[in-house]
């Protein structure tokens, strides 16, 4: 049963990254369903690891809160790293705030590379067009005109490295 909802967990994961990649926003089913498989799994090792996790969750949630009420977080990446929180114990978050906050600098140095190496003329758009290619396109101009990072795809990798690093029990 574990292993079916850490599966859930990671295949959320991978479609809220793609979806705040996409159109950079989270939907709020992907985050329900990461939540709910994640209290799933803490229920399953007992009432007190439940309790301590949802504690530790909330936490989070509130200092998170603030970041996003000062506008340095957005909404969907406060609704994500809270389910994913819960389905973490307690000793696992510290972990997954560190490995985020490195998956976003990644992040944001890809970027910055990537709109340093593409020409600033777009390309003629075609049939033969890469999704690659437009991914990148739509992005650069998401970047030129001072839009947000998907920070979405951080906070999923570092969820989806520490479920596959057996992270789940406490």
């Amino acid at each position: 049963m574990a292993t079916l909802l850490a599966l859930a967990i990671i295949l959320c994961l991978i479609a809220a990254a793609w979806r705040d990649l996409a159109v950079r926003r989270i939907p709020n089913g992907l985050a329900a369903v990461v939540a709910v498989a994640g209290a799933a799994l803490r229920t399953l090792e007992g009432p007190a690891a439940f309790a301590a996790t949802a504690a530790t969750s909330a936490l989070l949630f509130a200092a998170l809160f603030l970041l996003f009420a000062r506008g340095w977080l957005g909404g969907g990446d406060v609704k994500l790293a809270t389910p994913v929180a819960l389905g973490l114990p307690p000793e696992a978050v510290w972990p997954f705030i560190v490995l985020t906050a490195l998956a976003g600098g990644v992040l944001s140095a890809v970027y910055l590379l990537a709109i340093r190496a593409r020409p600033r003329q777009p390309s003629p758009q075609g049939r033969g067009r890469s999704v690659l290619r437009r991914v990148l396109a739509a992005e650069c101009w998401r970047v030129r005109r001072r839009g947000p990072l998907p920070y979405g795809i951080a906070l999923c990798a570092s969820g989806v490295l520490l479920i596959a690093n057996g992270q789940l029990q406490g």
